[in-house]
């Protein structure tokens, strides 16, 4: 077994959480020639969402690393000269077009063993397919329309067509438009020279294994696992070939491994001040944000909200390399609401109204109002500081 291989180093709980925020990009300076391009290659992978606070969860990541990227260009960055496609990946994912050949795996799997909720009429699949070739690219609406007329998943026959197409890897989802998916064909969207499934499922599993503890700098089986949501004994049979060394982490308890260049020399460099979406992915595990920062953190946008502890998209303050409160923002015209303020402590004062400040700019607000904070001792301290910056 993997797991019982000798560490090749051991690391203090404080070395892997530098390693990790260095790994993502909140540690040292940011490559801004790379831009928001590099960002997604850095990361392998940057998780979708419909929900839109501030700004989408995509253009937060980017912004989150780099400042303030008009939005419009973070946009651009992602979709445009066949840079990047969404798949299933963590989630709905935009992933790096060379990354293409390492969902093969994946590909074959939904094409051997498919798993529908929805019927599909004879011929409307091999329509679909005609119609990309003959129009393409396009919607769903404009391949026929998106629904049948009920809610949530009542598709419409050519939806659950192209989207079985863009499981099956036939069609790739170039850009979202309006926030809905432009299908083409894939022999046509992605360049020759990734448009293969060469690699057999244990080559795909392998580099996916290596890209994702690259982007964690360090992590558990299940850390790395989650990164592209493989399966644990899918990480188990190709984490020794992957590159990835055994480590030992303080207090961890689990066999870890980590990037050798991680090891290779001490995270050093500027911090990053930032609020983070809830869909970034230094935190978008639960378990892992709790081993490495100490911090309990869950999206409450489908929790009732008289079960809400935060708020309906608390962001998480990341300051110091840690993570010192949260906020759950809304706008209001020009204003950036704080709608609820959660503080660990003093020193999380400065940070918090730095970060909102920066936001509020970021999105094209001019005034920032708070409503709870959390901690009513703290609240003038934060109000003070607000205005000093605004």
């Amino acid at each position: 077994m993997t797991s019982l291989l000798p560490p090749a180093a051991s690391l203090s709980a404080d070395e892997a959480r530098r390693i990790a925020l260095r790994a993502q990009g909140f540690l040292g300076a940011p490559d801004r020639r790379a831009g928001v391009r590099g960002v997604l290659r850095h990361l392998g992978a940057v998780q979708l969402d419909t929900i839109s606070v501030l700004a989408r969860s995509h253009e937060l990541i980017a912004y989150a690393r780099l400042g303030a990227v008009g939005r419009t260009t973070v946009d651009a960055a992602y979709w445009t000269d066949a840079h990047a496609f969404e798949y299933w990946s963590h989630a709905a994912c935009i992933l790096p077009m060379e990354e293409w050949p390492h969902f093969a795996f994946r590909r074959r799997a939904y094409r051997d063993r498919p798993h529908w909720h929805h019927d599909l009429p004879d011929g409307a699949y091999d329509a679909v397919i005609k119609q990309l070739s003959a129009e393409g690219p396009l919607t769903a609406t404009e391949l026929g329309g998106a629904k049948n007329g009920g809610e949530w998943w009542d598709w419409s026959a050519s939806k659950v067509a192209v989207e079985r197409a863009l499981m099956y890897g036939e069609v790739v989802c170039t850009e979202r438009r309006g926030w809905k998916r432009v299908y083409d064909l894939a022999e046509r969207a992605v360049p020759d020279a990734v448009y293969h499934d060469d690699l057999d499922d244990t080559e795909c599993l392998r580099r996916l294994v290596r890209l994702a503890g690259q982007s964690l700098g360090v992590g558990t089986r299940a850390d790395i696992a989650d990164y592209h949501r493989l399966r644990g004994e899918q990480v188990e049979a190709v984490i020794a070939e992957s590159g990835l060394v055994p480590v030992e982490v303080e207090g961890w308890g689990k066999p870890a491994w980590a990037d050798p260049e991680a090891l290779a020399a001490t995270p050093r460099g500027r911090h990053r001040t930032t609020l983070l979406s809830p869909f970034d992915s230094l935190i978008w595990d639960r378990p892992r944000t709790e081993r490495l920062f100490g911090f309990t953190h869950r999206l409450e946008a489908y929790v009732p909200k008289p079960k809400r502890i935060h708020g309906y998209f608390a962001m998480p303050l990341l300051a110091g390399g840690r993570l010192l409160g949260r906020v759950d923002p809304a706008r209001e015209g020009k204003t950036l609401v704080a709608r609820q303020v959660s503080l660990e402590s003093r020193k999380a004062v400065r940070p918090m109204a730095e970060a909102l400040v920066e936001a509020a700019q970021w999105v094209g607000c001019t005034d920032v109002r708070l409503e709870r904070v959390d901690a009513p001792d703290l609240r003038t301290a934060l109000t003070t500081e607000l205005a000093r910056l605004t």
